[in-house]
Protein backbone atom coordinates (compact mmCIF):
# COMPACT_ATOMS: atom_id res chain seq x y z
CA UNK A 1 0.00 0.00 0.00
CA UNK A 2 1.15 3.52 -0.85
CA UNK A 3 0.40 6.17 1.76
CA UNK A 4 0.11 9.74 0.47
CA UNK A 5 0.63 12.21 3.30
CA UNK A 6 -2.21 14.66 3.81
CA UNK A 7 -0.93 17.76 5.59
CA UNK A 8 -2.91 20.38 3.69
CA UNK A 9 -0.35 20.84 0.90
CA UNK A 10 -0.49 19.03 -2.44
CA UNK A 11 -2.59 17.81 -5.33
CA UNK A 12 -3.83 14.63 -3.67
CA UNK A 13 -6.55 13.66 -6.15
CA UNK A 14 -4.22 13.57 -9.16
CA UNK A 15 -1.72 11.46 -7.21
CA UNK A 16 -4.42 9.05 -6.07
CA UNK A 17 -5.65 8.70 -9.64
CA UNK A 18 -2.14 8.04 -10.95
CA UNK A 19 -1.46 5.26 -8.45
CA UNK A 20 -4.89 3.78 -9.19
CA UNK A 21 -4.02 3.81 -12.90
CA UNK A 22 -1.06 1.49 -12.27
CA UNK A 23 -3.10 -0.81 -10.04
CA UNK A 24 -1.53 0.23 -6.74
CA UNK A 25 -3.43 0.26 -3.48
CA UNK A 26 -3.31 3.83 -2.18
CA UNK A 27 -4.57 5.77 0.82
CA UNK A 28 -4.39 9.43 1.84
CA UNK A 29 -3.58 9.84 5.51
CA UNK A 30 -1.92 11.76 8.31
CA UNK A 31 -2.22 8.83 10.73
CA UNK A 32 1.08 7.49 12.08
CA UNK A 33 -0.26 3.94 12.42
CA UNK A 34 -1.32 3.89 8.78
CA UNK A 35 2.06 5.27 7.70
CA UNK A 36 3.84 2.55 9.68
CA UNK A 37 1.82 -0.15 7.91
CA UNK A 38 2.33 1.30 4.43
CA UNK A 39 4.85 -0.23 2.05
CA UNK A 40 6.00 3.20 0.93
CA UNK A 41 5.20 6.83 1.65
CA UNK A 42 4.75 9.76 -0.71
CA UNK A 43 5.20 13.35 0.44
CA UNK A 44 3.45 15.76 -1.95
CA UNK A 45 3.70 19.53 -1.87
CA UNK A 46 2.88 22.75 -3.66
CA UNK A 47 3.25 26.31 -2.45
CA UNK A 48 5.72 27.87 -0.02
CA UNK A 49 8.46 25.91 1.75
CA UNK A 50 8.09 27.69 5.11
CA UNK A 51 4.34 27.06 5.33
CA UNK A 52 4.68 23.39 4.39
CA UNK A 53 7.53 22.80 6.86
CA UNK A 54 5.49 24.41 9.65
CA UNK A 55 2.50 22.19 8.88
CA UNK A 56 4.67 19.07 9.05
CA UNK A 57 6.12 20.14 12.39
CA UNK A 58 2.79 21.19 13.88
CA UNK A 59 1.35 17.73 13.24
CA UNK A 60 4.44 15.82 14.33
CA UNK A 61 4.70 14.31 10.86
CA UNK A 62 8.27 15.58 10.53
CA UNK A 63 9.42 13.26 13.35
CA UNK A 64 7.35 10.38 12.00
CA UNK A 65 8.88 10.68 8.54
CA UNK A 66 12.42 10.82 9.92
CA UNK A 67 11.81 7.73 12.07
CA UNK A 68 10.25 5.69 9.27
CA UNK A 69 12.93 6.72 6.79
CA UNK A 70 15.58 5.65 9.31
CA UNK A 71 13.92 2.23 9.44
CA UNK A 72 14.31 1.87 5.68
CA UNK A 73 10.76 2.57 4.49
CA UNK A 74 10.78 4.07 0.96
CA UNK A 75 9.88 7.76 1.15
CA UNK A 76 9.52 9.95 -1.94
CA UNK A 77 8.89 13.68 -2.10
CA UNK A 78 7.34 15.37 -5.14
CA UNK A 79 7.99 19.02 -6.11
CA UNK A 80 7.90 20.97 -2.83
CA UNK A 81 7.78 17.59 -1.08
CA UNK A 82 11.20 16.80 -2.56
CA UNK A 83 12.57 20.16 -1.45
CA UNK A 84 11.41 19.48 2.12
CA UNK A 85 13.70 16.44 2.25
CA UNK A 86 16.77 18.70 2.23
CA UNK A 87 18.50 20.49 5.09
CA UNK A 88 17.27 24.01 4.39
CA UNK A 89 15.60 26.32 1.90
CA UNK A 90 16.42 29.90 0.99
CA UNK A 91 12.90 30.71 -0.17
CA UNK A 92 12.05 34.11 1.36
CA UNK A 93 14.53 33.68 4.19
CA UNK A 94 16.25 30.57 5.51
CA UNK A 95 14.06 27.71 6.68
CA UNK A 96 14.87 24.28 8.10
CA UNK A 97 13.86 21.16 6.17
CA UNK A 98 13.72 17.53 7.21
CA UNK A 99 17.45 17.05 6.71
CA UNK A 100 17.07 13.59 5.20
CA UNK A 101 19.24 14.64 2.26
CA UNK A 102 22.29 16.88 2.24
CA UNK A 103 21.85 20.08 0.28
CA UNK A 104 19.81 23.26 0.13
CA UNK A 105 16.97 24.71 -1.92
CA UNK A 106 17.77 27.90 -3.82
CA UNK A 107 16.17 30.18 -6.45
CA UNK A 108 16.59 29.02 -10.04
CA UNK A 109 17.09 32.71 -10.89
CA UNK A 110 20.57 32.42 -9.38
CA UNK A 111 21.72 30.03 -12.11
CA UNK A 112 19.56 30.41 -15.22
CA UNK A 113 19.93 33.19 -17.84
CA UNK A 114 18.15 36.45 -17.07
CA UNK A 115 15.84 36.12 -20.07
CA UNK A 116 14.43 32.74 -18.94
CA UNK A 117 10.96 32.82 -17.42
CA UNK A 118 10.39 32.09 -13.75
CA UNK A 119 8.73 29.86 -12.71
CA UNK A 120 10.04 27.12 -14.96
CA UNK A 121 6.87 25.59 -16.38
CA UNK A 122 6.78 22.89 -19.02
CA UNK A 123 8.13 19.63 -20.38
CA UNK A 124 11.83 18.82 -20.25
CA UNK A 125 13.88 15.74 -21.06
CA UNK A 126 15.60 13.91 -18.23
CA UNK A 127 19.38 13.67 -18.16
CA UNK A 128 20.14 10.48 -16.23
CA UNK A 129 23.18 10.83 -13.97
CA UNK A 130 23.40 7.50 -12.19
CA UNK A 131 21.50 4.25 -11.86
CA UNK A 132 18.58 4.15 -9.46
CA UNK A 133 15.65 1.75 -8.98
CA UNK A 134 13.38 4.77 -9.35
CA UNK A 135 14.50 5.30 -12.94
CA UNK A 136 14.69 1.68 -14.06
CA UNK A 137 11.93 2.13 -16.67
CA UNK A 138 13.17 5.53 -17.87
CA UNK A 139 15.37 6.30 -20.87
CA UNK A 140 17.56 9.39 -21.33
CA UNK A 141 15.50 12.18 -22.85
CA UNK A 142 12.13 10.97 -21.55
CA UNK A 143 10.10 14.12 -20.85
CA UNK A 144 8.45 15.11 -17.58
CA UNK A 145 6.46 18.14 -16.45
CA UNK A 146 7.94 20.84 -14.20
CA UNK A 147 6.46 23.79 -12.30
CA UNK A 148 9.00 25.41 -9.96
CA UNK A 149 10.97 28.52 -9.07
CA UNK A 150 13.46 26.85 -6.72
CA UNK A 151 15.80 23.90 -7.13
CA UNK A 152 17.90 21.57 -4.99
CA UNK A 153 21.56 22.66 -4.91
CA UNK A 154 24.79 21.33 -3.37
CA UNK A 155 23.39 17.82 -3.49
CA UNK A 156 25.59 16.04 -6.05
CA UNK A 157 25.77 12.86 -3.95
CA UNK A 158 22.04 12.24 -4.30
CA UNK A 159 21.30 13.54 -7.83
CA UNK A 160 20.09 10.79 -10.17
CA UNK A 161 18.66 13.02 -12.93
CA UNK A 162 18.79 16.62 -14.07
CA UNK A 163 16.97 18.72 -16.67
CA UNK A 164 18.20 21.55 -18.85
CA UNK A 165 16.57 24.97 -18.41
CA UNK A 166 19.33 27.43 -19.13
CA UNK A 167 21.35 25.42 -16.62
CA UNK A 168 21.30 21.82 -15.42
CA UNK A 169 18.77 21.77 -12.60
CA UNK A 170 18.21 18.90 -10.19
CA UNK A 171 15.28 16.82 -11.45
CA UNK A 172 15.40 13.71 -9.23
CA UNK A 173 17.35 12.53 -6.21
CA UNK A 174 17.87 9.28 -4.33
CA UNK A 175 19.86 8.32 -1.27
CA UNK A 176 18.98 4.78 -0.27
CA UNK A 177 15.27 4.66 0.52
CA UNK A 178 14.84 8.47 0.42
CA UNK A 179 13.90 9.75 -3.02
CA UNK A 180 12.51 12.84 -4.68
CA UNK A 181 11.25 14.26 -7.98
CA UNK A 182 11.23 18.01 -8.63
CA UNK A 183 8.83 17.40 -11.51
CA UNK A 184 5.28 16.08 -11.20
CA UNK A 185 5.05 12.37 -12.14
CA UNK A 186 1.26 12.56 -11.85
CA UNK A 187 1.25 15.19 -14.65
CA UNK A 188 3.92 13.52 -16.79
CA UNK A 189 1.86 10.95 -18.71
CA UNK A 190 3.22 7.44 -19.26
CA UNK A 191 6.73 8.44 -18.20
CA UNK A 192 5.44 9.64 -14.84
CA UNK A 193 3.41 6.47 -14.33
CA UNK A 194 6.55 4.39 -14.96
CA UNK A 195 8.35 6.30 -12.21
CA UNK A 196 5.47 5.79 -9.79
CA UNK A 197 5.41 2.09 -10.70
CA UNK A 198 9.12 1.78 -9.89
CA UNK A 199 8.52 3.51 -6.55
CA UNK A 200 5.72 1.07 -5.67
CA UNK A 201 7.98 -1.84 -6.54
CA UNK A 202 10.63 -0.51 -4.15
CA UNK A 203 8.08 -0.75 -1.35
CA UNK A 204 7.05 -4.25 -2.35
CA UNK A 205 10.66 -5.48 -2.26
CA UNK A 206 11.39 -4.09 1.19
Amino acid sequence: MVAIIDYGVGNLFSLQSSFAAIGAEVTVTADREVLEKADCILLPGVGAFEDAAKKLRSTGLDKTLKELAAKGKPLMGICLGMQLLFEKSYEYGCHEGLGLLKGSVRPIGDVIPADYKIPHIGWNGLILKKESPLMKYIRPGDCVYFVHSYYAANCDASVIATAEYGAELTAAVAEGNVLGCQFHPEKSGEVGLKILKAFVEMGEKK
